[in-house]
């Protein structure tokens, strides 16, 4: 399984691009087929990744030193069905670039047995491409009590228009800080990986959010979020859809992700959402054919909110509270908003606006962890 991915930018408020240079995003796609490979027992995959007399210095389980060349390593993967799962979820978390040579951290995970690795690689880049000549890592146990995948937009304008739009980078780092703190690990999907746009929803006054926005492996993840050809549902306790204005595109007609979230909620997880994200949830159904929001109480941005006089507006494909009722859900909202308002109900928990963000994901733990 080849995993393509493209190529944006992040942008602030505040004019300062994260944008990904060629070379980097040469770089990610080298690491990405390593990660890719050895995640869904592709040999040749892996082996693409590295020069033929790289060299990979790894610990046994025994502590032990062992040295394997790209064959023999890629050859640990030969023994399970190509493209199958091989149980390891990794993420890019620094990319430095000098010149022809560039440096790279990378975190495995691996439920089961709960290991935790980072894996360091050296590349060089020759004739134009980036290859793997060095790579270590080191194991530590794996303490988490479940894993969350945020589900954004790639978005970066509203419809064909040329009016910004981006992610709520509140929404996520609210809800995000919430998880890692009570032990839970998040990854980041979009409809086709890569960066997601942050346009004008980052708010540097906010301590918070300035925490994030300046650590560097943190933004990364977000350059480098995953495709929903590198999700393995079966991984997942919940799922938490971001919103923006972004949200409202790419996402709520996209069936891979679609078919994802159901899989995590029929393996008894969680569909949580909070503001315009709930556009994304409007969609779901449940292997009986019924709509996921059918017969349940939604929240999600209120068209009482909503500027309707706006350009923006008249871009949207649709109005989520009416796409809720149409699909025979009940649309509960607050009047006055920014309120911290959100629905639970069972396993489908909404909030109404960033505000709700850090209840929503309190909410879903609390319900996690009854289970």
């Amino acid at each position: 399984m080849k995993v393509k991915f493209i190529t944006a930018v992040l942008c602030c408020s505040i004019g300062m691009l994260f944008a990904q240079s060629a070379d980097e995003f040469a770089i990610s796609k080298t690491l990405h087929d390593y990660i890719n490979g050895s995640s869904f027992n592709q040999p040749e995959q892996i082996k693409s990744a590295f020069t033929k007399d790289a060299t990979l210095y790894l610990t046994k389980g025994d502590g032990t030193s062992v040295l394997f060349s790209p064959e023999a390593y890629s050859d640990l993967f030969k023994k399970n069905k190509p493209g199958t799962f091989a149980g390891r979820i990794g993420n890019i978390l620094e990319i430095e670039v000098h010149n022809d040579i560039a440096t790279a951290k990378v975190e495995i995970i691996m439920p089961e047995p709960k290991l935790y690795f980072i894996d360091l690689f050296l590349l060089k880049k020759t004739n134009n491409s980036w290859k793997i000549i060095s790579k270590t890592a080191t194991r530590s146990p794996l303490e988490s009590k479940g894993r969350i995948l945020f589900i954004m937009s790639n978005a970066k304008t509203y419809g064909n228009s040329s009016i910004e739009t981006g992610v709520s980078f509140s929404e996520i780092i609210y809800a995000y800080d919430t998880f890692i703190n009570n032990n839970y690990h998040v990854d980041f999907m979009t409809p086709h990986g890569g960066a997601i746009h942050l346009g004008r929803y980052y708010n540097a006054k906010d301590s918070l959010q300035r925490q994030y926005y300046t650590n560097n492996q943190f933004m990364t993840r977000l350059t480098y979020t995953k495709s929903p050809d590198e999700i393995n549902a079966s991984s997942y306790n919940a799922v938490y859809y971001v919103g923006g204005g972004s949200a409202m595109y790419q996402v709520p007609e996209n069936k891979q992700i679609q078919n994802i979230s159901m899989a995590v909620y029929e393996q008894n997880g969680i569909v949580s959402a909070v503001c315009h994200g709930t556009a994304g949830i409007v969609n779901l159904k449940t292997s009986d054919g019924d709509y996921l929001v059918a017969n349940r109480k939604v929240n999600g941005y209120p068209d009482i909110l909503e500027k309707k006089e706006k350009a923006y507006y008249k871009e949207f494909p649709f109005s989520i509270e009416e796409k809720i009722k149409q699909h025979g859900g009940d649309f509960k909202y607050s009047k006055t908003g920014w309120d911290s308002y959100y629905i639970l109900d069972d396993r489908l928990i909404t909030g109404q606006d960033p505000s709700s963000s850090t209840k929503v994901a309190k909410e879903v733990i609390a319900r996690l962890q009854k289970q």
